[in-house]
């Protein structure tokens, strides 16, 4: 009897499910490989549509391979077809034509979607051609339930200077007007001993909160929290609730990286979602 509960609770779990639509990074510390490490560790079934490949290992990118559109839409139409997600996440997608191809997909979603605008890579290689930036923002933002830029990204989609959290609100908004119901600023590239999210809506700001952890192994940061919280709304969360579990996860995750690779190496996977790291730790502040 006790084996079938554990069992039943196990199904109960994977019954829950999450899309990441992104590129490949073959040494596994971010990209479509971090999403579904993350939806796992959430007890979330993944799936991962691919935009792209790279080749790339902890110290360089060397060359990145962008697929054909028309495969790309392929592969969501798939997906929808047969195991549709209770959240999607999108991350590195080339070039205008797959920005084009996805937002067009997005407009039917009957579920949230978290957009990851990602843009250079961690060794600073594009991974989005300047041309696609337009079609980000015309196109996908619209559909997204949230967006979470890191400061560059941030700057480029509004164009607000970011100096603060004040410019960082700014920036927020002008987004908003984009078409995003929601923008998650990260602040990884803020200075000072706290990394400071701001999280705002058409109708409050939150801030989170967590002491900054000084190591070169930040790989996959990003992705690894555009998809925690993707799996927290699949799990049917409030989006704030969604974010402040993500923001745990991914500092347990920095903290606790495993020190792989000779150059920028990824973070923990494995980090259990309450261990170190965990709530204690993180501060919320509503405005």
């Amino acid at each position: 009897m006790h084996l079938r509960v554990v069992y039943s609770t196990m199904l109960e779990s994977v019954r829950s499910v999450a899309l990441t639509i992104a590129g490949s990074d073959p040494s596994g510390g971010a990209g479509i490989q971090a999403d579904l490490k993350t939806f796992h560790q959430f007890g979330v079934y993944g799936e991962a549509v691919i935009t792209l490949l790279t080749v790339q290992n902890t110290r360089r990118v060397s060359r990145v391979a962008i697929l054909d559109a028309a495969l790309v839409l392929e592969q969501v139409e798939a997906v929808l077809e047969d195991i549709p997600p209770g959240a999607a996440k999108t991350g590195a997608l080339g070039n205008a034509e797959i920005v084009e191809a996805v937002a067009g997909a997005a407009s039917g979603f009957r579920f949230p979607l978290v957009v990851d605008p990602v843009m250079i890579s961690k060794h600073g290689t594009p991974l989005i051609a300047e041309q696609a930036v337009a079609a980000l923002r015309e196109r996908l933002l619209p559909q997204a339930t949230l967006v979470t830029p890191n400061l560059p990204e941030a700057v480029a989609l509004s164009g607000v200077e970011i100096d603060g959290l004040a410019a960082a609100h700014e920036a927020a908004k002008r987004i908003l007007t984009l078409g995003a119901r929601a923008v998650l600023i990260k602040g990884g590239h803020f200075s000072g001993e706290d990394s400071t999210d701001l999280l705002v809506t058409t109708g409050e700001s939150r801030t989170y909160s967590a002491q900054r952890v000084e190591t070169r192994h930040t790989h996959g940061t990003g992705c690894t929290y555009s998809a925690a919280i993707t799996a927290g709304l699949a799990l049917g969360l409030e989006l704030d609730q969604a974010v402040a579990r993500a923001k745990t996860y991914v500092t347990a995750a920095i903290i606790t990286n495993p020190g792989l690779g000779g150059g920028c190496g990824p973070v923990n996977h494995h980090a259990g979602i309450d261990s170190v790291g965990g709530s204690s730790t993180i501060t919320e502040h509503r405005s």
